[in-house]
């Protein structure tokens, strides 16, 4: 344990000298791992003796380092957090982090304080897509459902007895200590917290990303544990506990946790939908997931959800109207008719091949004009086949743009109004904190308070910076920095 009075440019790395070899790069550790101080976390910060803690979830990166990192801040900090309304004590960004820091401790050196420790934490497994196990490694079938075998995995394996279950894939001995103790349904013997549903106790599907169900990663405790609990989305939606519900608990585009009463916004898991079905063939899979991501944000006040929702039903549109295309074409009556010169009248051309020909040789001149006629007639059917689909396709782009632009613009509106606010809010606190600071007589308190009122205004110095920044939306979500859209308007953009 380290020394709390020992300075702070000094730290003991007794207990995590092992992540650290002897060129000085980071050692891998094992998913659902959980760590204190150097070189995953602060040490020493703000005072002696404040030390972070870190863990790591499961999903990783092709780089080969986690894509579920964490951070949390010592218990002595807590307080910090009821001050801000933050309610979990824990970090999943480094965006969340500066900008906790920036705003509980303003004179701190960010760079300094970032570069004292490693966000990026290397992983000892091999990157998996997605954060999905690659299912092709076991037994099991790629498309077999995970349905429970007959065979006891034991106390080290599956409760469930699930074969694709991810307690198979990878066992950490420190995996109770990252999750928070459950001793009413996780005390059943049937059920398993890595993959049972918590609605309906059935096993979850790990295939196509994990689309179909959510887990809680709410921190529970003061040891930086998480719920863990998981449920298909359907049932969530089912037990009017997935999307925008009314009534006493008040969802809009959440996840409820039974177990934990945690929420967990579901914009973001939606969104990964869409990139899911871009690896998919499956028509009939695509309509499913994205029906599904519907269902979750229908009825959203969001501007994020109804912007999101809109995108959903543009790739749906586009989906069945491909369908219909190439249903048309496997029919034949996609064949374009075009002039000959050879000799010939005409010929149509299917797929490149030649399917028709019309010439004196091989016809009489009334069967000639016959033939003529049917060509004419199925030239100015398909012409007028292509009128028709140019004209949806035309109308359907500029409606779609249409509302993709209000979505913009309610977005905007809403942030910038929110910092509008904010900085209303901040000049009001500047002139009572002057007001006071005029009142007082010098004294140490008076000190304190001027202190106050400078640090007041470079906070409102930096909130006019950020809107000089939100201000650059005049031009256009699409001539927007990506960095500006994801940290003030909380939007990602690929």
């Amino acid at each position: 344990m380290m020394d709390p009075d020992a300075p702070s440019g000094e730290r003991d790395n007794s207990r995590n000298d092992s992540l650290v070899n002897e060129n000085g790069q980071l050692q891998p550790v094992l998913p659902e791992t959980s760590g204190e101080g150097f070189p995953y976390a602060p040490e020493n910060f703000p005072n002696p003796g404040d030390n972070w803690r870190w863990r790591v979830g499961k999903r990783v990166y092709i780089t080969g380092y986690y894509r579920d990192r964490y951070l949390y801040a010592p218990k002595r900090l807590k307080y910090l957090f009821k001050e801000q309304h933050i309610a979990k004590y824990g970090f999943a960004s480094r965006l969340s982090l500066v900008q906790f820091i920036r705003a509980a401790f303003p004179d701190s050196d960010i760079k300094a304080f970032l570069e004292s420790f490693s966000w990026k934490i290397p992983s000892m497994k091999p990157c998996l897509e997605n954060g999905v196990p690659d299912w092709h490694a076991f037994d099991a079938s790629h498309e077999e459902s995970p349905e429970p075998f007959s065979s006891d995995p034991g106390s080290v394996g599956c409760k469930a007895r699930n074969r694709t279950c991810v307690s198979l894939v990878c066992r950490s001995d420190k995996l109770a200590l990252s999750l928070m103790p459950c001793d009413i349904c996780c005390s059943e013997s049937n059920f398993c917290r890595e993959c049972c549903c918590i609605l309906c106790s059935k096993p979850v599907d790990f295939m196509r990303g994990g689309y179909s169900f959510i887990r809680c990663e709410a921190a529970i405790g003061e040891e930086g544990s998480i719920c863990g609990h998981l449920a298909h989305l359907n049932c969530g939606l089912r037990c009017y506990m997935a999307g925008t519900v009314g009534g006493s608990i008040g969802l809009d585009a959440e996840y409820y946790c039974r177990r934990c009463d945690s929420r967990t916004e579901l914009v973001s898991h939606v969104g990964k939908l869409l990139e899911t079905c871009k690896s998919m063939e499956s028509l009939d899979e695509i309509d499913e997931i994205l029906s599904m991501g519907v269902s979750l944000l229908r009825g959203s006040q969001k501007s994020s959800a109804k912007l999101l929702l809109g995108s959903i039903y543009s790739t749906l549109s586009k989906v069945k109207h491909r369908n219909s295309l190439e249903m048309w074409r496997e029919d034949g009556n996609s064949a374009t008719p075009i002039l000959s010169n050879a000799g010939s009248l005409g010929m149509q051309i299917d797929n490149g091949s030649p399917c028709l020909e019309v010439s004196e040789e091989n016809i009489s001149s009334d069967g000639l004009k016959e033939k003529a006629n049917l060509l004419n007639e199925s030239e100015s059917s398909s012409s007028q086949m292509y009128r028709q689909k140019l004209e949806t396709e035309i109308n359907w782009v500029l409606q779609t743009m249409r509302q993709a632009q209000d979505f913009e613009f309610k977005i905007a509106e809403e942030q910038l109004h929110a910092q509008k606010k904010c900085l209303y809010n901040l000049h009001e606190q500047l002139d009572h904190e002057i007001s006071e600071l005029k009142r007082q007589t010098p004294s140490i308190h008076s000190n304190d308070l001027a202190d106050l009122v400078s640090k007041r205004k470079d906070q409102i110095k930096r909130e006019y910076e950020k809107l000089s920044k939100m201000k650059a939306v005049a031009k256009g979500f699409g001539r927007t920095s990506k960095e500006i859209l994801r940290e003030h308007f909380g939007l990602e953009l690929e």
